[in-house]
């Protein structure tokens, strides 16, 4: 059984194929943003997508962004992910290897990462994998909980379903 401190910082970390780089998640909700876009990534329906409840993330294929009395996006219509506005701009899920600007402390990303620019989706943080060892002892001795975990990382950045991704 494992016991956590409550100022302990939990952090899960992987190796974010799409940008090859390490990448970090509050492992708090990580397991739980995960379980939402595949819920989100398996539905056959636009009915279904809509009714893909969200509590850590927001539901792009919800009411507020697609109307339902559309016919293009009624309840009964097919519906794929992949064809969402904001899965193909590239805005949701948000990019895994950007949440390293809030989770890490600024002097371990100044010293183990280089900041990246994209022109649609903003900076992210690469990190490359060969600081991985160094950047873990770091973090651990200043009191972070740190877990590998390459498929929740990949999950996060939306590797499950989206084929330009993945």
């Amino acid at each position: 059984m494992t016991t956590h401190h409550p100022n302990t910082r939990r952090l899960v970390y992987g190796h974010a194929q799409l940008h090859d780089c390490l990448a970090f998640a509050d492992a708090n909700t990580a397991a739980e943003e995960a379980e939402e876009i595949k819920a989100l990534a398996a539905a056959r329906t636009w009915g279904e997508a809509r009714q893909v409840q969200m509590t850590q993330l927001w539901n792009p294929a919800g009411p507020e962004c697609y109307e339902p009395e559309d016919d293009d996006y009624a309840d009964d219509k097919p519906f794929d992910i992949n064809e969402l506005g904001s899965v193909v701009e590239g805005d949701w899920p948000r990019m895994v290897t950007e949440r390293a600007f809030e989770l890490l402390p600024e002097d371990l990303q100044d010293r183990f990462g280089k900041r990246h620019f994209t022109a649609h989706n903003g900076d992210f943080l690469e990190i490359p994998i060969d600081q991985e060892s160094e950047l873990v002892a770091e973090l651990r001795e200043r009191g972070y909980e740190v877990t590998r975990d390459d498929e929740l990382i990949n999950v996060l950045d939306g590797r499950s379903f989206n084929p330009l991704t993945g």
